[in-house]
């Protein structure tokens, strides 16, 4: 996956949107004001962090050791830092940014939610 295909990806959600409250090298996507993917575009290896199911993170660091590992400078329980440049299917790497986009909606409002067509 390349740094725009990430991107396009990340912001094909629902209201979603790309900030920059870490300087200008670092991409944030966010949705309602929540963050589900940080990443620095232009960094190579290219790595997404991914907020992950707790039990989903543990299993997917043993089954793509080096490629998927615990958040760097986020909660190691909660997120990833996956490398997405080609060591990982896209397949899967697209399922991963989807499932934490899916985690973050699931923790805003019912409001906010079916506003989002994501009860």
């Amino acid at each position: 996956m390349t740094p725009g295909e990430l991107r396009a990806f990340c912001l094909s959600f629902n209201a979603a949107v790309e900030d920059f409250p870490f300087g200008p090298q670092t991409s944030v996507f966010k949705v309602l004001g929540r963050m589900f993917a940080l990443t620095h575009l232009d960094a190579r290896p290219l790595t997404v962090n991914l907020k992950c199911d707790p039990e989903d993170a543990i299993r997917l660091r043993g089954e793509h050791e080096g490629l998927i590992v615990p958040g760097w400078h986020m909660n190691k329980r909660h997120w990833n830092t996956v490398t997405v440049d080609g060591g990982l299917p896209d397949r899967l790497v697209r399922e991963l940014i989807e499932d934490s986009y899916d985690l973050v909606v699931a923790g805003l409002p019912r409001a906010e939610r079916l506003r989002l067509d994501r009860p």
